[in-house]
């Protein structure tokens, strides 16, 4: 006997396809959800659909051993026009996509979404792109709906054990600034103004010996350390921690004609879990230290491996934990 019903899909027709579409751009318009996709996450939430999960075996039998059912996949996803800031763009980019996934999430009668990937999509569309948003809704045993559904890019199983050690995964937080070194533009130029270039641009043009790029290096780490000030500002509104899985840089050269310095544009983006835990609180697991004495590639360090690696395909730096 069958769990489900097995009637054969039919294609959409080219009318049934633009109604949808029609319904997509008035739900967008308004913020909400149309109308098919709810039932179809309502469904899924009461058992009358299958069940569909980024989860691995392993962490699906792990999680419904601690209380955790998914419902369903969902998905936020908004093309957006970032104009005059590329940088600024990705972080408002994100904050549309992640709005739109908890709209999901809700609709699926969910507490929280995890294993939260990111993606993007560039095209030759002007300033613009595509941002991402696909994990898995879920929902606790013993807890009510969430009214706001908690975004997460741990898995299944880390967000478990998370709340066994008393850390509440609470949501994504983004930071994001980028600046000007040397810019000759009617405002000096940003971080960079009235001389400043110069002095990366003799290092760098002739041979000096080994030594520091002192200017372009605080340059670099100022854009930086802004980035995190923001992520920490967007974090401490839902949290007191954050869990950082994506982080880019990049910094681009521009030339600004004869006898003139060029121009560094540098930008960074980081990109994390938050999580809310009591300060000072022990580790409720004893930790191993482990050695391995294999000769050939360790397990333990996946070597090779990016997760959420949202970036990489146009990243100048490689991927790693903060």
């Amino acid at each position: 006997m069958a769990l489900f019903p097995r009637n054969p899909v039919s294609p959409r027709s080219t009318e049934e396809h633009e109604a949808r579409a029609r319904e997509w751009e008035a739900a967008l318009e308004h913020q909400t959800l149309p109308r098919f996709v709810t039932d179809r996450l309502q469904q899924a939430a009461i058992g009358k659909q299958p069940w569909v999960a980024t989860m691995t075996p392993a962490e699906l039998l792990l999680a419904k051993s601690h209380g955790v059912r998914p419902i369903a996949t969902v998905s936020g996803t908004c093309w957006f026009h970032y104009g005059w800031s590329w940088t600024e763009g990705h972080e408002e980019g994100w904050h549309h996509a992640l709005n739109r996934i908890r709209r999901e999430a809700k609709a699926a009668g969910a507490n929280a979404v995890v294993d939260v990937r990111m993606r993007t999509l560039r095209h030759s569309f002007g300033p613009s792109m595509d941002f991402t948003l696909i994990g898995t809704a879920i929902r606790v045993e013993g807890l009510p709906a969430s009214a706001e559904p908690i975004v997460a890019t741990v898995p299944a199983l880390e967000f478990v054990r998370l709340l066994e050690m008393g850390i509440v995964p609470v949501g994504i937080a983004v930071g994001a600034r980028y600046d000007w070194l040397g810019l000759n533009s009617f405002n000096g130029g940003g971080w960079g103004n009235g001389r400043q270039g110069r002095q990366t641009q003799w290092q760098t043009g002739f041979f000096a010996g080994n030594q520091p790029l002192s200017e372009l290096g605080g340059f670099w780490e100022g854009i930086r350390r802004q980035a995190h000030a923001a992520l920490r500002a967007n974090a401490r509104t839902m949290g007191n921690g954050v869990l950082a899985h994506t982080h880019f840089g990049q910094i681009l050269k521009r030339e600004q004609g004869d006898k003139q310095p060029p121009a560094y544009l540098g930008r960074h983006i980081v990109v994390g879990t938050v999580v809310d835990t009591p300060r000072g609180a022990d580790v409720p697991h004893d930790i191993d230290p482990v050695i391995d004495m294999r000769d050939g590639p360790t397990p333990l360090k996946r070597t090779g491996e990016v997760r959420h690696a949202v970036y990489d395909t146009d990243s100048s730096e490689q991927e790693g934990s903060i």
